[in-house]
C-alpha cells in the first residue's frame, strides 16, 4: 500500500473521530435537558364554557401540579413532552400531550371538560337482614292494650284542660297582642287612645270645659226641698 493511501486513511479516519467527538455532546445535551414550556390556559364545561374552578392540572411524570382559579384559569411549567391530566369531580378526564420537539416558551389550551354521569344503584336499607325475618318480628309484636297505655293517658280530658291552662301564649297570640299594642300606640299617637293625660281629667282640657260649663249650668248647687 502506497503512502498516500495510508495517509489518505488515516486522514479519514482522524475526520470521523473529530466528527463524532462533535456531535456527541449535542446529542447527549438533547437527549438529557428537555425544553422548559409554560403551559397555560382555561379550564371549561363542554356545554356553556364556564370556567371550572378548582380542577386539578396535573403532571404524572413529574410528580406535581396546579389548580385553576375560581375563572378556571391555570399556569404551570412543564417540559416538553410531558403529558398532563386534567380533572375535576363531576367531569371525565381530558389529556394534553407537549410536543416533544416544541420550538416556543408558552403552549396555551382551551379544555373544554365534558360531563361524566354515573347513576348509582338503589340501596335499600332494612332493620332487618331478610324480608322474612321482618316478617316474623312483625306477626310476634304485641302491642300495649288501649287501656292504661300512654296514647290513653294523652287523651285523659284533666290532663288536656291542665295543658290547655297552663300552656305558654302561643306564636300567634304572640303576634295578636304585638300587632294590638302596635295599633293602640298609633291611636295614642294621633290622640285617639288612651294615654295618661286623657285618663287624667285634671290633664284633659275636655274635661276642665265641661266642668266650667257644669258650674255655669248650676249642676252643684243644692236643690231646693231634698235633704242630704
Amino acid at each position: 500500500m502506497s503512502v498516500v493511501v495510508r495517509f489518505s486513511l488515516r486522514l479519514a479516519a482522524c475526520t470521523l473521530v473529530m466528527l463524532a467527538c462533535w456531535l456527541l455532546p449535542t446529542a447527549v445535551r438533547a437527549q438529557g435537558q428537555q425544553r422548559v414550556v409554560q403551559f397555560t390556559g382555561i379550564v371549561a364545561t363542554g356545554d356553556s364554557l364556564l370556567g371550572v374552578p378548582g380542577a386539578t392540572v396535573f403532571v404524572p411524570k413529574a410528580g406535581r401540579g396546579t389548580a385553576t382559579n375560581a375563572y378556571g384559569y391555570f399556569s404551570l411549567p412543564v417540559l416538553a413532552g410531558d403529558s398532563i391530566i386534567i380533572r375535576s369531580l363531576g367531569y371525565r378526564n381530558q389529556y394534553v400531550v407537549i410536543p416533544p420537539n416544541y420550538p416556543r416558551q408558552s403552549y396555551s389550551v382551551i379544555v373544554q371538560l365534558r360531563e361524566d354521569v354515573t347513576v348509582l344503584p338503589e340501596v335499600r336499607i332494612f332493620p332487618y337482614a331478610t324480608e322474612k325475618a321482618f316478617k316474623e318480628a312483625f306477626l310476634a309484636l304485641r302491642l300495649p292494650k288501649e287501656r292504661g297505655s300512654s296514647a290513653a293517658e294523652n287523651l285523659n280530658q284533666d290532663i288536656l284542660r291542665r295543658i290547655f291552662n297552663n300552656a305558654p301564649v302561643t306564636s300567634m297570640g304572640n303576634y295578636r297582642q304585638t300587632m294590638q299594642m302596635q295599633q293602640m300606640d298609633q291611636q295614642r299617637r294621633m290622640g285617639m287612645g288612651p294615654s295618661p293625660y286623657t285618663n287624667n281629667p285634671l290633664l284633659n282640657p275636655f274635661s276642665w270645659l265641661q266642668l266650667i260649663k257644669q258650674v255655669k249650668d248650676g249642676e252643684f248647687k243644692k236643690k231646693e226641698g231634698v235633704d242630704y
